[in-house]
C-alpha cells in the first residue's frame, strides 16, 4: 500500500468534504456575477495590460512576470516599480483566445501580473495552494466551457467560484503535491529531451532533404523554373465572405483556408468552415490528391489532399505538372524553396511574395527513377518528424496524457456523506 493510500485509510476512509471554491478561497476582485456573501473579501494586485507586461522584461531579474498566456520571464523589483506584488497565487486568464490549461499558472514569490484572475487559498491550514493549482488544472476543460464571447472569450466567474473542490485533510493534501511535482518534474525532463530529440531529426530531415534537393549538388541537372514545370491558379469563394447561404446545409463540402493546411503536408481531419451547394459552383474545385499551396498569411504552408475540397483566394492550386515530375517530388521542392526563403527572411517569416516571383523558383530535373529514390527517403524522414500517430511526436503526446490521467486520479475521491 502506498503512503497515499495508507493516508487517505487513516484520516478519511468516508470521503471528504466537496467544498464550494468561494468559502475556501480569496480572489484579486469582486466580481458583478457573484453574490456579495460569497465574497467577504479579497486581495487586489495592481495589473499591467499583457502587451505591456513584457516590456519591463530584465534580464537577471528576479521578479516573475505572471502573463495570461505561455510566454513568462523576469524581471527587477526596481523595474516593476509599483505594480511589483508578493505572495502564494493560482491564476487563470480573464481573456482567453486558447485552451484555458494552457494558461493556468501557480507562483510563489514576487512577480508582476498581467490581467489574470488571481486565486489563492483563503486558510492555508485548510487547503494548499499548490494542491489548489493542481486541481484547477484537472479542471481546465469544466472551466473551459465557462468562457463566452467572441474572439477573446472572459469566464462566468459566478460558475467558476461556485465549482466543489474536495478537500481531503492537509496531509494528504501535501502528499498529492509531492507525487505531483515529482510526476511534474520527471515528465518535463523527459518531454524535453524527446522535443530536442525531435528538433535534432527535424534538422537533419532539412539537411538531407536540401542535399538530396539542391541543384548545386546535381551535375548536369536540367534546371526548370516552377512557371515552365506547372500552372497555377488561386481560389476563389463568392461575396460577401459574411453571407450564411454559403456555408454549411445540406450537400456542403469542406472549405480550405490557410489554417487548414497542416505542418505534415496534409489537410486538417476536419475544415473549419464547409461550404454549400450554392457557393460551390463560383468557388475553385481541388479534387483529392491535388498540390495546393498557401500564398497569404502563412505563406509557403503545402498540402496533398487527402479528400475532395474547395479552396480560399489565399491558397493556390496547381494543375498541368510536367510529366518530368513525380507530384511528391515536386512537393519537397516547394518545401525546401520556401524553407530557404524563411531563412533568408526577415523575422523568419515570409511577408509578401509575388506571382513573378514565385513562378520564378528553380527546380532540378531528374530522371524518374532518381525522383522515386528521393521521395523514399524523404517520405520516411518526414514520418518520424510530422506524423502524430508515430514517432516522437506520438511518444510526447503520450507523457502528457499519461501525466494528466495520473493528476486527474490522484485528485478523484468519494464525497463525504
Amino acid at each position: 500500500m502506498s503512503k497515499l493510500e495508507q493516508l487517505i485509510q487513516e484520516l478519511c476512509p468516508n470521503g471528504v468534504e466537496f467544498l464550494p471554491l468561494w468559502s475556501v478561497t480569496i480572489w484579486d476582485k469582486k466580481f458583478n456575477s457573484v453574490d456579495r456573501s460569497k465574497q467577504n473579501k479579497v486581495i487586489t494586485y495592481p495589473y499591467l495590460l499583457a502587451s505591456q507586461l513584457f516590456s519591463l522584461e530584465e534580464e537577471g531579474g528576479d521578479v516573475f512576470l505572471l502573463s495570461t498566456g505561455e510566454q513568462t520571464g523576469w524581471t527587477t523589483v526596481d523595474k516593476a516599480g509599483k505594480y511589483l506584488c508578493e505572495g502564494e497565487v493560482v491564476t487563470i486568464p480573464w481573456g482567453k483566445s486558447r485552451a484555458v490549461v494552457d494558461c493556468i499558472k501557480y507562483y510563489k514569490g514576487k512577480f508582476v501580473t498581467a490581467d489574470n484572475r488571481i486565486m489563492t487559498s483563503y486558510n492555508t491550514d485548510i487547503l494548499n495552494n499548490k494542491y489548489l493549482y493542481y486541481w484547477i488544472m484537472s479542471m481546465g476543460k469544466v472551466i473551459d466551457t465557462f468562457y463566452r464571447g467572441s474572439g477573446i472569450k472572459h469566464p462566468d466567474m459566478a460558475k467558476v467560484l461556485d465549482m466543489r473542490i474536495p478537500v481531503p485533510p492537509l496531509e494528504v493534501q501535501a502528499e498529492i503535491v509531492r507525487i505531483l511535482d515529482k510526476f511534474t518534474e520527471l515528465t518535463t525532463e523527459l518531454t524535453t529531451k524527446l522535443a530536442t530529440e525531435l528538433a535534432n531529426r527535424k534538422k537533419q530531415y532539412e539537411y538531407y532533404r536540401d542535399s538530396l534537393l539542391s541543384y548545386n549538388g546535381i551535375l548536369n541537372a536540367d534546371v526548370k523554373t516552377v512557371g515552365e514545370l506547372s500552372k497555377f491558379r488561386r481560389g476563389s469563394f463568392p461575396q460577401p465572405y459574411g453571407n450564411k447561404e454559403w456555408y454549411d446545409g445540406e450537400g456542403a463540402m469542406p472549405f480550405v483556408q490557410v489554417a487548414d493546411i497542416g505542418d505534415n503536408m496534409r489537410l486538417v481531419e476536419n475544415t473549419k468552415r464547409k461550404i454549400s451547394i450554392l457557393a460551390q459552383p463560383k468557388s475553385v474545385f481541388a479534387p483529392k490528391g491535388s498540390i495546393i499551396i498557401s500564398l497569404q498569411g502563412s505563406i509557403g504552408r503545402i498540402a496533398v489532399t487527402q479528400y475532395d475540397a474547395f479552396i480560399d483566394r489565399t491558397v493556390a492550386i496547381f494543375s498541368d505538372i510536367s510529366d518530368r515530375l513525380l507530384p511528391k517530388y515536386f512537393v519537397y521542392q516547394l518545401q525546401r524553396i520556401f524553407s530557404i526563403k524563411e531563412k533568408t527572411a526577415r523575422g523568419s517569416t515570409i511577408k509578401t511574395i509575388t506571382k513573378e516571383e514565385f513562378t520564378s523558383f528553380p527546380i532540378p530535373i531528374l530522371p524518374l527513377t532518381e525522383q522515386q529514390q528521393v521521395v523514399n527517403i524523404l517520405d520516411r524522414f518526414d514520418r518520424l518528424c510530422n506524423d502524430i500517430s508515430e514517432g516522437l511526436p506520438a511518444e510526447i503526446e503520450a507523457r502528457q496524457k499519461q501525466y494528466e490521467y495520473y493528476r486527474d486520479k490522484l485528485l478523484t475521491f468519494t464525497m463525504k456523506e
